[in-house]
Order: structure tokens, then sequence, then C-alpha cells
């Protein structure tokens, strides 16, 4: 754990890098600071040291001496309002330099990740722990720096005073340091858990709210309650341990502190009696006895905080350190103008080592040929997509596009001579003419209108409340899934690139329109190499290659009139559909 904070601390350390200036400006300022605040003491010192006694008292020097104190004070207010300032503007920029580069990262992360991980822990470390970092580094590197100068200055101007008081001082120090220390110790591992579960809440109730009409469609209310409570009752019960670790530290420092203070006004006075020092000497001792504790108190409560974002801070670069995708190869081709042939060369791919999915599975298709793919769930059909958009790459093989190796093309180029159509819908928070531009950001209104005609969508379009101009996102309920498929039908249309894969593609959509959209989409797929993912068989019987998929492997392959008159899976399929 020790290694993992300092591995954690360094790597913060470098992200400052590029904000030295500005960190050696507040460092400057609380050099400045601490100084003009040590220097301060001193001043009423030697003010009491000329009023002590009747008669005796020296109005023209104590003007002078407050007159100081007062320019002293201003100064180091303006240099804490400056250290403020620009370490406000370390810490945000730091954050936001953290925050984009886990953005870009997340761009890059293989789909295998994404997959397995929920995505409100995902957002827990883009968000809290960032939050929660931010906080900490906000709070704590100010506070810890000049807390330490003020130990160090105050000690220094101590020992010139009286060395001897200034012993006694140094040797009760380590007794705070020691219970910090053994406090600090324990509060990291909770933070650890109290950011791991706080991540783990995030996504359950991530999931809960966006699934919430299933919860309730099925009753599973009490579940999902009950469900939440254990994970609220371990999140509680790890920031109930951290708070109460942490605050124990604050405590213990100040009892030790006040040792200090009672030590030095102890030995302070008996120096006094004797004549070592003045009355406005230990009055300076004093001041500077309770300046010295108070550092203890702030870094104290600093170290809580630390911690918390160090813990918090390790989450977040763990996201970013996660391996990225395979680059593409250096000598990768830019695949331009595809012709479509589509070749699989003995492909062999498993989602883990212990479950084989497809194995040494080969297959050639030509250019401008429509496939369609069927089969049960879970036998491989989405798989071999996915594959051939390369969001997973083959275990063995290859998959070729006009004769080169998938591997050898660049991801973007090849993604860009692909349209999809998936049974899951996405619309980015924009408006409509914005969501079908997405493919072809440059197109003019003319054909996004036409590309919404095709797709059976410009009717509904020109009802919403500002047509073409509605802002719309895929979560605010002012489409129904039927609409949002007809946009993201649409967003295809008006790209139209050479090769097209529909994955369901009309799964949400009425009958009467089906019928419209799948016109729409045979003249769509005229000279293009089309894939066709369905369960409804009626969709697919025009295609003129149909691939039957049981258990990862091409069972049976043929056009729709030989695979029934073959009498195998692919007919059995098709008759419990149609019989009645």
């Amino acid at each position: 754990m020790a290694n993992e904070t300092k591995k954690t601390l360094r790597r913060i350390l470098h992200d400052l890098k590029h904000e030295r200036k500005w960190i050696i400006a507040t460092l400057l300022l609380a050099a400045v600071t601490v100084a003009l605040t040590l220097y301060v003491p001193i001043l009423i010192g030697q003010a009491i040291d000329r009023i002590e006694g009747q008669g005796t008292v020296d109005f023209s020097a104590v003007t002078r001496i407050l007159i100081t104190v007062g320019g002293s004070v201003l100064v180091t207010s303006l240099a804490q309002w400056l250290m403020s300032l620009f370490h406000n503007k370390i810490t945000y920029e730091t954050v936001e330099e953290l925050r984009n580069r886990a953005i870009e990262h997340i761009q890059v992360l293989p789909l295998s990740y994404l997959d397995t991980k929920p995505t409100g822990d995902t957002v827990s470390r883009m968000i809290s722990d960032v939050d929660q970092f931010a906080d900490g580094l906000l709070l704590g590197f100010t506070q810890l720096f000049t807390g330490i100068l003020t130990i160090l200055g105050t000690l220094l101007f101590m020992f010139f005073l009286h060395p001897g008081i200034t012993l006694v001082v140094i040797l009760l120090t380590p007794l705070s340091l020691i219970v910090a220390a053994l406090i600090a110790k324990y509060t990291y591992a909770m933070f650890r858990l109290q950011a791991e579960y706080r991540a783990e809440q995030t996504a359950m109730i991530h999931e809960t709210v966006s699934n919430q009409k299933t919860v309730q469609a099925f009753g599973h209310e009490a579940e999902t309650m009950q469900e939440f409570d254990e994970i609220n009752g371990r999140l509680s019960d790890a920031a109930r341990k951290a708070t109460f670790f942490s605050s124990l530290t604050n405590p213990c420092t100040r009892f030790v502190n006040a040792l200090v203070y009672a030590a030095v006004g102890l030995t302070g006075s008996l120096a006094a009696i004797r004549g070592a020092i003045t009355v406005g000497q230990l009055s300076c001792f004093l001041s500077y006895a309770n300046q010295y504790t108070k550092p203890f108190n702030e870094i104290s409560g600093v170290v809580t905080e630390l911690q918390n974002a160090i813990a918090c801070a390790a989450r977040m670069y763990a996201l970013i350190d996660e391996p990225a995708e395979i680059p593409d190869a250096p000598d990768a081709e830019i695949l331009k103008n595809a012709e479509g042939n589509v070749g699989f060369r003995d492909i062999s791919f498993s989602y883990t080592p212990e479950k084989p999915l497809i194995s040494h599975c080969s297959l050639s298709i030509r250019s401008g040929q429509r496939v369609a793919i069927v089969g049960p769930t879970g036998c491989g059909k989405t798989t071999l997509i996915n594959l051939i958009m390369r969001f997973y790459d083959v275990s063995d093989g290859a998959i070729l596009v006009d004769g080169t190796d998938l591997r050898s093309i660049t991801r973007h180029s090849l993604r860009e001579n692909i349209g999809m159509v998936l049974q899951e819908t996405w619309l980015k928070k924009a408006t409509v003419r914005d969501n079908i531009r997405m493919g072809q950001p440059d197109a003019t209104e003319e054909q996004v209108i036409a590309a919404a005609k095709a797709a059976h969508a410009h009717s509904f379009i020109k009802r919403l409340p500002q047509g073409y101009d509605t802002v719309i996102d895929d979560r605010n309920g002012a489409l129904s899934q039927g609409q949002r498929q007809l946009l993201c039908i649409a967003r295809v249309m008006l790209a139209l690139p050479p090769m097209l894969i529909l994955d369901e593609a009309t799964s949400s959509i009425d009958t009467r329109t089906e019928l419209k959209v799948q016109s729409a989409f045979q003249k769509m797929m005229q000279g293009r190499t089309s894939f066709i993912v369905a369960h409804r068989l009626s969709t697919i019987q025009e295609a003129d290659l149909i691939l039957v998929m049981k258990d990862g492997q091409i069972i049976e392959q043929g056009t729709h009139e030989s695979l029934l008159e073959k009498g195998g899976f692919y007919a059995n399929l098709y008759q419990s559909q149609f019989a009645h």
C-alpha cells in the first residue's frame, strides 16, 4: 500500500510539472506570507518592551512599530489572495488535463474493457474521484507547504531568541508527528475502500435508473432496494471508519500541541524571571508556540484530505493505465473506395480462452452481395460483425477486405467504408440535423432531408417542435424507440458507404413502416456489400447468400430457396416462424 501511495504521489508531481511557473510563484508567495506572519510577533514584542515601565512609554517608537505591523499585515493579505488565486489555477487546470487524458484514453480502449466494466464505475472515476482529487489538491498543496514553512521558520526565529526554549519545543515535536503518522497509516486503506464502494454504488444507481421500467415491470423494487442497502451499508461502514480514524488526528495533535504551548510558557516564564529574555520576547515566544502548533493541526486535516485524494487519483490513473487497443500498424494502409470483397480465412475467435466461440471459419463474399446471418441467440452473429468492424481482432486466421488483412488497414478508414445500423440506438445531445449528419458533417440541407425521407423519418421530424432544429438526446423521452432507430437509419442512408451492416436494424419499427424501410434498404444495398443480421427470416429472403450459424460455426449457407430445399437447420427455423 505504501509503494502504491508513493507511486501515485510521483505521478501527481509529474503531472504538476506543466504548472511549474505557477507553483514557483505560489511557493514564493507562501514564503513571503510565512516570513511576514513570523515577523509580526517580533514587532509586537518590541512594542511591549517599550511600554512595560510606568512613565517610560516610547509613543513614537510604538507608533512606528504599529505602522510596520499594519503594512506587514496588508502585504500578507495580498500575498495570501494571490497565492489562493494561483493555487486554484494550478488545481483546476491539472484536473482539466487529467479528465481530458481520461476521456481521450477511453476513445482508444478496446471494446473488451468497456464490455466487461460497469459504465457507472467508469463514470465515477471520471467525475466523483476527480472531484475528490481536486478537493484534496486544492486544500492540501498550499496548506501543506505553508504549514511546513511555518514550522521551520518558527523554529529558526525561536532559536535566535533563545536556543534552550527552542530545544524543549523540538523534543516534544516528535510526539505530534508519531501520532499523525500512526493514524494516517489506517486512513488511506479506509479511503481507498470508500472510493471503491462509491464507484460500485454509482454503477448500481446508473444501472437501476436507466432500466427503471424493467425493474418496475418485473416487480423487482424490493430486491433492488435490498441490493442498494447492502452496497450503501458497506459504503457507510467504510466512510464511517475513514472519518473516525481521520477525525482522531486533529484532537490528538491538539493535545500534544497544548503540551508544547504549556512547556514554552513555563520555561519562558522562568527565563524571563532570571532576566534571560524580556517580557516582550516572552510574548513573542508564546505567539510562536501558538503559530508553531497551528500548522500541525492544519496538516493533520490536510493529511486526511490528501489520503482521500491520493486514493481517488490512484483509481483515475488505473483507468488511464488500462492497455489501449492494439494500434494500427506503422505501415497500415488507408482503405479508399472499397469494392467490398470480404474473405474469412480460417478465422478463430473467443472472448475468453476457456470458451471457444468461432473456430476455423472460412468464407468468401463478393462485392455487392447481400449476406444475411441467421441463427439462435448466442451463436456468434454479432461477434462476426464485431470482427468485420475490427472492434475485436481474430485470435487466428485473417479477415480480408479487397484482399488486404484488416490488421493492415487503419481502423478509421475501415469504418469510414462501413455503414452500421444496430438494434441498440444511440443519439447524441444535438439537433436532429446534427444527429443525421454524424457520418457526413458537410452534408447539405437537401441531402439530410433526402436521407430522412428515404428512412421514412421526415414526416415525424416535421411534427417535432422545431423540426430538424429540435434538440434531442438518447434519454429525454421525446422520441420513441422506433423513431430513434429511423434516425439511425437516416444517418447511414446519408453517408452511403461501400459496405453496410444492418444488425436487427428494423427491430423497433412497426410492420407497416418496416415494409417501407425494407424497400429503401433494397435500393440502398444495390451494388454494396451488405451484412444483415436478422431474427425475423421474412426480412432476408431476398439475400444473395444466407449464412446459418450455430455454436460459432457456419453450418449452412445458400439462398433462401436452396436452404429450404435442403430441409436442414434453416428450414426448421423458417418453419417454426411461419408454421400455422
